[in-house]
């Protein structure tokens, strides 16, 4: 990416994102995740950081006729462009680069407009490992990023506040008292 879009990029791109202010079960879904963090739109605007303007959740896209659909679309009014985030629920695995790569492109021809810079696409995963995700995205010639996500409670609550598994035991034998 040309200068200072590639510098204002690489600071907005976070790594890991903290989604404390969640609560996920785990076996939660990728859709689950995605409407947790619509619900808590504010606190994750906060954690993206400052310029981020919402434009959709499964904002739809018609390609050749078929039906696409983003997880999450946002425009970085700083950096004047579209900003396409796909949610995983699983470490990255190299093919979701070429899916990313397939809705940049998209976006790129559908909605940017001839004073947006290229659109920046997000891959948040809840792991990675640093070597798949470069080689993944060695010879992708968009401007293409895997961060991690943690959803999980500061080091220094774990030990101060009750687990879940806990609080529901608890509020299970709450529960058969009152009957």
């Amino acid at each position: 990416m040309p200068q200072p879009q590639s510098d204002l990029a690489q600071q907005l791109i976070k790594d890991p994102y903290s989604f404390d202010f969640l609560s996920l079960a785990q076996d939660a879904q990728e859709r689950d995740l995605e409407k947790a963090l619509l619900d808590r739109i504010r606190s994750f605007l906060l954690e993206l950081g400052l310029g981020f303007a919402f434009v959709g959740s499964q904002y739809h896209l018609e390609v050749g006729g078929d039906d696409f659909y983003i997880d999450l679309l946002f425009y970085h009014l700083k950096l004047r462009c579209y900003i396409v985030i796909d949610l995983k629920m699983t470490e990255f695995k190299p093919e979701y680069s070429g899916k990313m790569s397939f809705y940049v492109s998209a976006v790129d021809d559908l909605l940017r407009h001839s004073e947006d810079k290229p659109t920046i696409g997000l891959i948040l995963c809840k792991s990675r490992n640093q070597a798949v995700a470069e080689y993944a995205l060695r010879d992708v010639n968009k401007p293409i990023a895997v961060s991690q996500y943690k959803h999980e409670l500061p080091e220094f609550l774990q030990d101060v506040l009750p687990s879940i598994e806990r609080l529901e035991a608890e509020l299970a034998t709450v529960v058969i008292d009152l009957e």
